[in-house]
C-alpha cells in the first residue's frame, strides 16, 4: 500500500508535467446517430441550402438505403455514411427495402445479400422491375456480403446488382465505390 509521501511524489509529478490527476477525466461529448426503419418512415429531405444556413450549397444530399439484417455491420455502415456526408436510411430486410424505396426512392441502395425473410438477390431482382415498369426511377444497387467467391460475384450481378462489395467494410473502399455512383459531399 503507497504510503502519504509516495502520493504526494505522484501528485507533484502530475502537476510538473502539466497533467491533471488521471481520475478526474473530462467528460467527452457523445456522437447522436439516429436509427430509423423503413417501416417506422423516412427522414425529410435534408436540403443543407433549405434553411438558409449555407446558401452556397444548394443541392440535395445524396440518400443511401442500407438493407443490411446484422446490428453491428448497420452500425459501421451507418457511421461510414453519416462520416461522408449523405443521408441515410436503414431498413432490416429485402420486404423493408421495397417499401423504402417505393416510399422514397433513393439515390443508392447497399443490399446485403443473406437476410432474413426476403434475401438481398430476391429484393434486387423485384427493385429492377419495378424501375423496368416505370414504377421507380434507376438507381445504383450494390450488394454488400461476406461472399466473394466468384458464383457469389455472378449471383449478384445476375440479380441486377451494379457491383458486389465484400465485408468487412473499409471505409476508404466504400467511399471510392460510392463516389463511382453518387456526387458526395467534400470531406471537411
Amino acid at each position: 500500500m503507497p504510503d502519504a509521501q509516495e502520493g504526494a511524489n505522484n501528485n507533484k509529478l502530475t502537476e510538473d508535467m502539466g497533467m491533471e490527476d488521471s481520475r478526474q477525466r473530462p467528460a467527452l461529448p457523445t456522437p447522436a446517430t439516429v436509427w430509423l426503419s423503413a417501416a417506422a418512415g423516412g427522414i425529410g429531405d435534408l436540403t443543407p441550402g433549405a434553411s438558409g444556413s449555407d446558401p452556397s450549397v444548394s443541392q440535395r444530399l445524396p440518400l443511401v438505403l442500407l438493407v443490411e439484417d446484422n446490428h453491428i455491420n448497420q452500425v459501421v455502415a451507418m457511421e461510414f455514411l453519416t462520416l461522408m456526408g449523405v443521408q441515410a436510411r436503414l431498413a432490416k430486410n429485402g420486404l423493408e427495402a421495397l417499401a423504402a424505396c417505393t416510399d422514397a426512392p433513393p439515390d443508392l441502395v447497399l443490399m446485403d445479400i443473406q437476410m432474413p425473410g426476403m434475401d438481398g438477390l430476391e429484393c434486387a431482382r423485384r427493385l429492377r422491375l419495378l424501375q423496368r415498369e416505370g414504377n421507380l426511377p434507376d438507381f445504383p444497387i450494390l450488394a454488400l456480403t461476406a461472399h466473394a467467391l466468384d458464383a457469389d460475384v455472378a449471383a449478384s450481378l445476375d440479380a441486377g446488382m451494379d457491383e458486389h462489395l465484400t465485408k468487412p467494410l473499409d471505409f476508404l473502399a466504400l467511399r471510392t465505390r460510392l463516389q463511382r455512383w453518387l456526387k458526395l459531399p467534400e470531406p471537411n
